[in-house]
């Protein structure tokens, strides 16, 4: 008699992480640093780079979020829509910045704006206990990471505001020292540069000092086509939209060889959105 396999199901690529506040750190007036531990990040695998995950947060009046039922049969985004609008938890997509296994912690670097989102509040006011939600990839190579630079680059250009400071300080940190790197990054004034890995290459612009916009900086960066560039962009929808068409219509890039998020949209909420 002839025995049929069972098949091993697939691992999901992303689920939910219920952890707590362990401690925040103040970077900037802007930045602020929030480090998550819990144990049931023994099953959470950072691809490192520009690895984005997702924040559940608490509606206003709950202690912790509420966890969306039957998430591990229906899938935990299928799941969260399915929620009441009242009880479902607010969700913000961020980059992990960096993860710690052997503490079992990771950390999520938080731009903040004051009372115009409901994550910047949160980021502001939070205090160690206190416990949220974080999707992210429960598996090797579960996706979410895009800086992906083909094996033949010879030059990367990283560009974007302080939305996108995160993600760049943890691509700098994985890149040799011996690939040039040239960085634009914008932000309200020197008050919100930090220490970078490659602090050489990095050009701070401050946009209430005066400092030329994204667009404009990168207009003057040297590329050489000769070396295969290769440009990372993120930040404001329209400027990054922007910058695309400056690097593959006007510079010549491979459109293939810009990689270009829209981090967020002047205007609107990632609701909105």
């Amino acid at each position: 008699m002839a025995v049929t396999a069972t098949a091993t199901p697939l691992r999901a690529a992303f689920r939910l992480f219920p952890v707590r506040v362990e401690r925040t750190r103040r970077l900037t007036p802007h930045m602020v640093r929030v480090t998550f531990a819990g144990p049931s990040l023994d099953g959470f695998h950072n691809g490192g780079r520009d690895q984005r995950g997702k924040v559940l947060l608490p509606r206003p009046g709950q202690q912790e979020p509420l966890t969306p039922p039957d998430a591990d049969t229906l899938g935990w985004y299928e799941a969260w829509k399915r929620m009441p609008q009242e009880t479902r938890p607010v969700m913000r997509t961020y980059t992990i910045r960096a993860q710690r296994a052997e503490q079992a912690e990771v950390d999520i670097d938080f731009a903040l704006h004051g009372t115009l989102g409901p994550a910047s509040s949160w980021a502001a006011n939070c205090a160690p206990g206190d416990r949220v939600l974080i999707c992210g990839p429960a598996r090797p190579d579960a996706g979410g990471v895009d800086f992906q630079p083909p094996a033949r680059t010879g030059q990367v250009l990283l560009a974007g505001d302080e939305t996108a400071l995160p993600a760049i300080a943890a691509i700098l940190e994985t890149l040799p020292a011996s690939l040039p790197v040239r960085v634009y990054v914008e932000v309200a004034g020197p008050q919100e540069e930090q220490p970078l890995a490659r602090a050489a290459d990095v050009r701070w612009l401050h946009r209430d000092h005066g400092s030329p916009g994204l667009l404009e900086a990168v207009r003057g960066a040297e590329l050489s086509p000769d070396a295969e560039p290769y440009a990372w962009l993120a930040g404001e929808a329209s400027v990054i939209r922007d910058l695309r068409r400056h690097l593959v219509g006007e510079r010549g890039l491979d459109k293939r060889a810009v990689c270009f998020k829209g981090y967020w949209r002047a205007g609107l909420t990632e609701d909105d959105d």
